[in-house]
């Protein structure tokens, strides 16, 4: 079955936004899996430093 062009620009047009939506959310999960480790590591350097210093006196 044909479809007309107005709907086979409909259909173009929402999954070029599904797409943008999905790579904005993944670059979203990306950057706060970066914020996250690196707030790890920093905690982590925190302890050690407090494990250290104790350990010292």
């Amino acid at each position: 079955m044909r479809r007309s062009k107005n709907e086979v620009a409909r259909w173009r047009m929402l999954r070029q936004v599904h797409r943008r939506r999905a790579r904005w959310l993944e670059g979203q999960s990306r950057r706060y899996k970066r914020i996250h480790t690196i707030r790890h590591q920093v905690a982590q350097q925190h302890r050690r430093s407090i494990l250290f210093i104790s350990q010292m006196v």
